[in-house]
C-alpha cells in the first residue's frame, strides 16, 4: 500500500500515455491515478526525458491529448540542468532556438565560445561542427560536460528513436576524452528536482515507470518506493536475473492497477 507516500513521480511515455505517430493516447486508468493522488491531498510530478520542447510545452500537448497536468507538475532536464549548476558561469549549450531561449529566460548565462564553464546538451536539430569543436575545446580547458540524457535511443511508436543528444554529446565526450554527467533521469540533480517540486524527501516518494534503467534507477537512487509498468520499454525484460538492487518493488501491466494501492 502506498498510504505512507508523500509525493508521486510519474514517467510519461509508456507509462500515463502512448504515442502512436503522431497522435497521443491516455493509458487506462491514469486520469483516474491522478485523480485519486490529488484527491489525498498528496502533490505529483511528471518527469520525462525529452528536451527538445520546454516543460510547458510538454504539459500543454498532454493537456491535448487528454490528461490533466499543471505547467508546474511537468518536469525535464531542461529543470534539473538549473539544479545541477552551482554557479552563475557560462554555460555552451547545444540545442533547439526554443530550448535556447527558454534557458536564457530561467536565468542561465549563455556563451558560444570556449570560456564555458559548462557544456550542456539536450535535444539537437542539426550539428554545427565549429560549435561541437568549440564545445569540446571548453570541456578540454575545465568546462563540466552536461547531458539531458545518454541513453543511446528510446522507445517509439514503430521501434527505437535514436538519440540525437546521446550522439552529439558522445561526440563531444570522445573529443575530450570526458565522461558526461546526466542531469535528467536517471540523475542525483533530477531526484533533487524531483523533490524540491514536491515538497518531500526522496525516502517518501513513489516513482512508477517503464523504463528500469531510468524510472526505476531513479528511484533507486533515493531510496524511494519504486513501481515497474509493463506497458511501455520494459514488457519483455525478465527480471528473474536482475539483481535485487536494480529490481523494483512492484510490477504491474499497467498504471491502472496503481488504483487498489493508493
Amino acid at each position: 500500500m502506498l498510504d505512507d507516500v508523500r509525493g508521486f513521480v510519474f514517467d510519461v511515455d509508456g507509462t500515463l500515455v502512448h504515442r502512436a505517430g503522431k497522435e497521443t493516447h491516455v493509458q487506462p486508468g491514469a486520469l483516474e491515478v491522478l485523480a485519486k493522488i490529488r484527491a489525498s491531498g498528496r502533490p505529483l510530478a511528471l518527469f520525462t526525458n525529452g528536451s527538445h520542447e520546454t516543460p510547458e510545452t510538454f504539459a500543454a500537448g498532454l493537456r491535448d491529448a487528454g490528461l490533466d497536468i499543471a505547467d508546474d507538475e511537468l518536469l525535464t532536464p531542461l529543470q534539473s540542468v538549473q539544479f545541477h549548476l552551482q554557479s552563475d558561469g557560462p554555460v555552451l549549450v547545444l540545442a533547439n532556438d526554443r530550448v535556447l531561449a527558454y534557458l536564457e529566460r530561467a536565468g542561465l548565462s549563455l556563451t558560444d565560445g570556449e570560456s564555458a564553464e559548462a557544456v550542456f546538451v539536450a535535444h539537437v536539430d542539426a550539428v554545427d561542427f565549429a560549435r561541437l569543436e568549440r564545445a569540446a575545446r571548453a570541456v578540454l580547458a575545465g568546462a563540466e560536460l552536461l547531458t539531458a540524457s545518454y541513453a543511446p535511443a528510446y522507445a517509439g511508436a514503430n521501434g527505437p528513436i535514436i538519440s540525437r543528444g546521446a550522439m552529439t554529446a558522445a561526440a563531444i565526450a570522445k573529443a575530450s576524452s570526458t565522461e558526461p554527467t546526466i542531469v535528467g533521469k536517471p540523475s542525483r540533480a533530477a531526484l533533487e528536482t524531483v523533490s524540491d517540486r514536491l515538497g518531500a524527501p526522496p525516502e517518501a516518494l513513489a516513482v512508477i515507470g517503464d523504463d528500469l534503467g531510468m524510472d526505476v534507477a531513479l528511484g533507486k537512487l533515493g531510496g524511494a518506493r519504486t513501481i515497474l509498468v509493463r506497458s511501455g520499454i520494459s514488457g519483455e525484460i525478465d527480471l528473474d536475473g536482475l539483481p535485487d538492487s536494480s529490481c523494483p518493488d512492484a510490477v504491474v501491466e499497467g498504471v491502472e492497477a496503481v488504483l487498489d494501492w493508493l
